[in-house]
């Protein structure tokens, strides 16, 4: 089973999407089930799991009764503001919603590298397990110190990188980058999503060239058992067809044995969320 562990829904509007900036023009409008759908049907993928795009429990609602309503969506990531002391009850609440797998914050957006380590939020952290919730991390580069020290102070909550962590592959960063990634790769409860790696790259003129060396690290650091195949869907329109995201990945593990491809593929994602 193929599973796409990180793609998103929304319904277009201009101030709760202004992160989509005239570069990414190509995808101010709506993206919902029926169009992800087709898409699916057309390369072979049997489910996804979707993940928030707007830091709102309205998002959940709106996440949830989509996957009512269409059988493909096997988990959801949703939002929950965990620095609110008060947040175990809404832990609690979507708790009777299977569907909700874990949670996310757009953390790449705040200014304070530190974030992850803010007391507030190492407490919401702390429930997580309490709910088997896992946790979406989703970072720049130079948020990666603070990555480590915060997935060391939770040795068995599930977490995953999102996006490789964004390396800047535009302009060639990569040594700090890596160095940062094997470390926290060395964390068994720490995956990593092998997703929105073209948009990291020029649009117009990446090459699998030029991403690859980024992806061996990743293989290097998290190995084939802590991998996830993700296409990003529907921000990576703005650099390639679903497909191109499709093969730059098969391509790449298209060496491994057969085994390690299915895990990359769906197996790992079936056990990191618990689908």
């Amino acid at each position: 089973m193929i599973i796409d562990s990180h793609q998103h829904f929304w319904k277009y509007e201009v101030e709760k999407h202004d992160w989509i900036d005239d570069e990414m023009s190509v995808i101010r409008k709506n993206f919902l089930p029926s169009d992800l759908e087709k898409v699916y049907k057309n390369n072979g993928i049997d489910g996804c799991v979707a993940v928030q795009a707007d830091q709102t429990l309205e998002e959940n609602k709106f996440l949830i009764e989509l996957a009512e309503q269409h059988n493909f969506i096997k988990g959801i990531v949703g939002w929950v503001d965990l620095k609110n002391s008060g947040v175990e009850s809404d832990l609690e609440k979507y708790n009777d919603f299977s569907i909700m797998k874990g949670f996310r914050h757009v953390v790449q957006g705040e200014a304070d590298y530190n974030f992850l380590l803010r007391p507030d939020f190492l407490r919401g952290i702390s429930l997580l397990e309490k709910y088997n919730y896992t946790y979406d991390i989703l970072v720049f580069p130079h948020q990666l110190g603070s990555v480590l020290e915060f997935v060391k102070r939770f040795p068995n909550q599930k977490f995953v990188i999102d996006h490789i962590a964004k390396p800047y592959i535009k302009d060639g960063f990569y040594d700090g980058w890596a160095a940062l990634m094997l470390e926290i790769g060395k964390q068994e409860n720490v995956f990593c999503k092998l997703s929105g790696m073209i948009t990291e790259a020029d649009y117009k003129d990446w090459t699998p060239k030029q991403i690859t060396p980024y992806m061996d690290l990743v293989l290097k650091a998290f190995g084939a058992g802590r991998i996830l195949f993700g296409s990003d869907w529907p921000v990576c329109l703005v650099a390639g067809e679903y497909k191109s995201v499709k093969k730059l990945v098969f391509d790449f593990i298209q060496n491994l044995s057969r085994i390690e491809q299915e895990a990359i593929l769906g197996k790992n994602a079936i056990t990191f969320y618990n689908l």
